[in-house]
């Protein structure tokens, strides 16, 4: 890990070579350069610490919830018991701690490739896993996700895929054949979400990732939530053999919630389950247009950009 920077600087993401914004920074509070990725924590003025990987911001104190809770808890109260949790990725803690809320929870297996990752969210990011790492109910396992399901004999009532982008090696997480894996690794009802890019800047492959999702699960549900540290309009879905957001009501979900003791989120509630559900009709659109399904072996290069993935701009004066 190399020592800390300090002054002011613009840190710049693009996200397609038309489109992308900056955030500013104080201080780069920890970096490490793992065998798969480039890891930074840095300050913010405006969202306390946040974690970048490969130039890409993934979460931050402040705004976290805007991701986490819709991951994990409208999947979590459609399904109504669950038990038994998987995650792949979410090295951040923050999918974990959601899940740690629901008291009847028994395990949670956070299948984790970069240890690097964990460490560093251990150390720097108290306010994103809340001591969930420390929860003897969260069991981890380092390496890769993939092959984790693939020889996983148990079944899960809920899988949660908080990864990277589907581009390079995380192709492989994104494939209606890795789909298929995880459908076998749910019991009957279990529920699955991820992410699914955003429809302003990457609908071509918001639509491939639900093509895929659809030629799998018989019920499968996008939903839209912004993520002010993603700096757009962001893609989720939820997918199950039977299991159907749409089918709960708002008063059931708040009951629901209310039953669990989850009774400070900022984010998910009864009104705000079927407001993300609601799709804008661009949207609909989009997804109800052909898209080809993404198999094993496709070829998922991102779009070249003006600038390096998360170029640093020092502030002068």
């Amino acid at each position: 890990m190399s020592a800390p920077a300090r002054g002011d600087a613009f840190a710049v993401e693009q996200l397609s070579p038309d489109f992308g914004f900056y955030l500013r920074t104080t201080d780069l509070l920890a970096e490490a350069r793992s065998a798969d990725q480039h890891i930074e924590i840095v300050q913010t003025p405006l969202f306390g610490r946040a974690m970048r990987i490969d130039g890409c911001f993934m979460t931050s104190e402040q705004d976290e919830f805007f991701y986490h809770e819709p991951m994990v808890h409208l999947p979590a109260i459609t399904h109504g018991d669950v038990r038994q949790a998987l995650i792949v990725g979410g090295g951040d803690g923050g999918a974990a701690h959601n899940l740690l809320r629901y008291p009847r929870l028994e395990r949670v297996v956070l299948a984790e490739l970069d240890r690097e990752v964990i460490d560093m969210a251990r150390q720097w990011l108290p306010a994103v896993h809340r001591g969930a790492f420390d929860d003897p109910r969260l069991e981890l396992r380092l390496g890769d996700g993939r092959a984790y399901i693939e020889s996983c004999e148990a079944q899960f009532d809920q899988i949660v895929l908080d990864l990277t982008d589907p581009f390079g090696p995380a192709v492989a997480l994104y494939t209606r054949d890795f789909y298929r894996l995880c459908q076998r690794a749910l019991k009957p009802g279990g529920v699955l979400s991820l992410h699914v890019q955003s429809p302003i800047h990457r609908g071509d492959m918001m639509a491939r990732i639900v093509a895929s999702l659809r030629s799998v699960f018989g019920v499968v549900r996008p939903y839209l939530q912004y993520v002010p540290l993603y700096g757009t309009l962001w893609g989720m879905a939820m997918a199950s053999d039977r299991a159907d957001p749409l089918t709960v009501s708002a008063t059931e979900v708040d009951a629901r919630l209310a039953a669990r003791g989850l009774n400070g989120l900022k984010l998910y509630s009864g009104a705000t389950h079927h407001a993300m559900l609601s799709l804008p009709p661009f949207v609909k659109n989009l997804l109800s247009a052909p898209a080809a399904p993404i198999d094993d072996g496709d070829d998922l290069d991102e779009s070249s950009l003006a600038l390096p993935a998360g170029a640093l701009c020092l502030v002068e004066g």
